[in-house]
């Protein structure tokens, strides 16, 4: 048996003074006319929504670093699930691919240790609490969900966690205050971006050493890895380039064998670059240039940049659609997020959101966009199966919310 959305029935019955959550953080009032709003424009449209059944679960996490809690969201339903308290100043947040968990990055003071949250996403609560270094602020997880790589930027290190145990295995030294990682589709390769050290590391996924440190990459901030784990990309935030790298790799899809990691060129692009967006099928990546208001476009495969767009005010992130025709970026310095069609080369409309919207993430089946407003404290729900993508709700987060991570599964 399927179910509607809460939200969408509510609408299509008439009922559009339904309680949206059942966490005392709902601001009732707020929410019911943002939500009539929302209807009167864009009117009652269910067949844009999927359909669940009733073993179907999907929520999204975001972390308020004010706060020191996750503000947990029903996605189905579309509407605030609960809070939960995790740790001080919460910073980053991935889901399990595999596994039914989502681990949340508590970054701690600056002196402190930090530490790593394991919410247990069946019924949303911490079931444990794994402590690694100082100052974590990122988190990678493997492919087959057993192992996560936390970034310690304040020991110049990575955390292994073995997540079957919910324990750390072992601490690899990188360079000065990485603040990134990325693991390859094969799960054999670790790319780190530090920012201190104006450098990137790659490790050996499985030896857990470092097979080689690449200098020359100012402010690093952001990795990405191709699909078919051959080369990675680090953005140079500190200046105006993204270091390509060509990664060791025993066979490519298309024979090419590479024995050792190689730095295979340097990129110019806009300024103080701080974020890489990849399409899924990997032939071209998003960079988000802060400083100049705009995005460059990259050929991944032949290391082209293809040209500059303006976007909103400081853009810091890019996420594109699943099927590679949207890039949706957040503009921190104002209350747009910009979506630009690929295909076509141009922006294609800006969508009003909360103040500072910077992370983003998209529901399971891509028809929600989620968007953290790390400024006005709130998540922005947009739709984006419609002609032209819209603000569809806007629900509360805590204070400084600032990254999120969408998990889906079935009950038994």
């Amino acid at each position: 048996m399927s179910r509607m959305p809460d939200v969408i029935e509510a609408c299509c019955s008439g009922s559009q003074n339904r309680d949206l959550g059942h966490s005392p953080m709902v601001r009732s009032g707020v929410l019911a006319a943002a939500f009539v709003v929302v209807f009167a424009l864009s009117g009652c449209r269910a067949h844009d929504f999927p359909q669940y059944d009733a073993k179907y679960r999907e929520y999204a996490y975001v972390t308020n670093a004010g706060s020191g809690t996750v503000s947990v969201y029903d996605v189905v339903n579309v509407r605030v699930d609960r809070e939960i308290q995790v740790g001080q100043n919460p910073t980053a947040v991935a889901a399990n691919p595999v596994r039914n968990e989502v681990y949340v990055v508590n970054t701690g003071t600056p002196n402190g240790q930090g530490s790593v949250a394991v919410i247990n996403a069946e019924n949303n609560s911490v079931a444990g609490t794994i402590a690694v270094h100082k100052m974590p602020v990122a988190i990678a997880l493997d492919p087959d969900g057993n192992t996560a790589y936390v970034v310690n930027s304040g020991s110049n290190s990575i955390s292994v966690l073995d997540l079957k145990a919910h324990r750390e295995a072992t601490q690899i030294g990188v360079g000065e205050d990485p603040v990134a990682a990325r693991v390859s589709a094969d799960g054999k390769t670790l790319v780190v971006a530090n920012r201190g050290g104006n450098s990137v590391t790659v490790v050996d996924a499985g030896t857990r050493k470092v097979r080689a440190v690449f200098e020359g990459c100012p402010g690093a901030t952001d990795v990405v890895i191709l699909p078919d784990s051959s080369k990675a990309f680090a953005a140079c935030g500190g200046g105006h380039q993204v270091m390509a790298v060509r990664l060791a790799h025993d066979a490519l899809t298309d024979g090419r064998t590479a024995t050792t990691d190689r730095v295979e060129s340097l990129l110019d692009v806009g300024r103080a670059p701080i974020h890489l967006a990849l399409k899924p099928d990997g032939g071209e990546m998003f960079v988000s240039n802060s400083l100049s208001n705009s995005i460059s476009e990259v050929v991944t495969n032949t290391d082209d940049v293809g040209g500059a767009y303006l976007m909103g005010a400081g853009p810091v992130r890019g996420i594109v659609s699943a099927d590679n025709s949207l890039l949706y970026v957040g503009n921190l310095h104002s209350q747009e997020v910009t979506v630009y069609a690929i295909d076509d080369g141009k922006r294609l409309a800006a969508i009003h959101v909360g103040d500072g919207p910077s992370a983003m993430a998209f529901s399971s089946a891509g028809h929600l966009l989620f968007v953290v407003d790390a400024r006005s404290g709130d998540v922005a729900v947009v739709r984006t199966q419609s002609k032209t993508p819209a603000m569809f709700t806007m629900l509360p987060a805590g204070r400084g919310p600032n990254a999120i991570a969408v998990k889906s599964f079935r009950v038994s």
